[in-house]
């Protein structure tokens, strides 16, 4: 009697890959897709991602109402001329750039191609990698959990893939009892350092109590105000759609990332309705607050290119500092 033959033996299945490994890639991606669609844009007069001022004194013009700012008003021609004059300011060779990294809870969510929080991370990465071109140094303040940490700012590329790496292997926010809020975390960035430069926010700017009354005056809104009359501020908006609008799915558990409170919904068409309507009056109200602090304000889907995003406000804010420009020297 024969036996059957032995089947060969199984190969061993390979190893999981590393989570270095998959960071690394995922970073190295990241740097190609910004530098190949976002590189150029910020050569020329403009050291920075926005057309904005630096820190030397260069000369003056004729103030222009309504596009210059007052506080670089210069007293001394005005005075000599009495015609207005502001004085225009040198653009730095070498800034220093601190971005604020909201990973709290709330960003933990995505219903499209990804979530708020790897858009966050690829944010401030698009950020970076163009400051590291630059030669600017890149620092970072991250909301996670009860504490603002501090990542100091450091130029090259070594430094910045080492402070992306931190951000995407924070683990994920969870419930604690007294968390900082984004107000907080603005107040810690402004403190950071006193050298001129350029500083960004990465947030959804999601109150823990919504404020729908677009004229009302936001948690954050007076240290980003305060930020702004020093530094050269971005803030950047990050939003899923199902933040502005609900499906129409009937029953649904909601649950508060923030506090853990869970509550059942029926999402009728009046419940639909009014959830619009309060997403975008808290939209107008985040947009209107920012304008008043006098911060550029890009936003941010999901659901988007957000490459492309970037690239398209980059070159508005570009034209209009043209435009600006010159109309102050007719």
């Amino acid at each position: 009697m024969t036996t059957p033959p032995t089947p060969p033996p199984t190969p061993p299945a390979p190893p999981p890959p590393q989570r270095t490994t998959t960071a690394e890639q995922a970073l190295r991606r990241l740097e190609l897709k910004v530098l190949r669609k976002l590189d150029g844009l910020l050569h020329g007069a403009h050291q920075g991602l926005l057309p904005g001022p630096g820190s030397e004194a260069g000369d003056s013009r004729v103030y222009v109402p309504g596009e210059d700012d007052v506080r670089r008003m210069d007293w001394a021609v005005t005075a000599r001329t009495t015609v207005p004059h502001v004085r225009d300011l040198i653009a730095d060779r070498e800034l220093e750039t601190w971005a604020l990294a909201d990973l709290s809870p709330s960003m933990d969510f995505g219903t499209a191609d990804t979530d708020k929080r790897d858009l966050v991370v690829s944010a401030i990465g698009a950020i970076g990698f163009l400051s590291s071109r630059l030669g600017d140094r890149f620092g970072a303040m991250v909301i996670h959990d009860e504490h603002v940490h501090r990542m100091p700012a450091r130029s090259g590329r070594p430094a910045l893939y080492g402070l992306l790496h931190s951000l995407m292997d924070a683990p994920r926010g969870r419930v604690v009892a007294d968390p900082p809020d984004l107000a907080e975390g603005i107040d810690v960035l402004a403190a950071a350092r006193r050298r001129r430069g350029m500083r960004v926010v990465v947030s959804d700017f999601l109150d823990a109590r919504p404020v729908l009354d677009p004229d009302a005056e936001r948690p954050w809104e007076r240290p980003i105000r305060r930020l702004a009359a020093r530094h050269q501020v971005l803030a950047v908006e990050v939003i899923d759609p199902r933040e502005l609008e609900l499906p129409d799915v009937g029953r649904v558990a909601f649950a508060d990332p923030e506090t853990g409170n869970v509550r059942d919904v029926h999402l009728s068409p009046r419940i639909r309705r009014a959830y619009a309507e309060a997403a975008a009056l808290q939209r107008d109200g985040t947009r209107a607050a920012l304008r008043r602090a006098g911060v550029a304000h890009l936003v941010l889907r999901t659901d988007r290119d957000w490459v492309f995003d970037i690239a398209q406000f980059v070159l508005r804010q570009r034209r209009t500092g043209h435009l600006v420009q010159r109309r102050a020297a007719r």
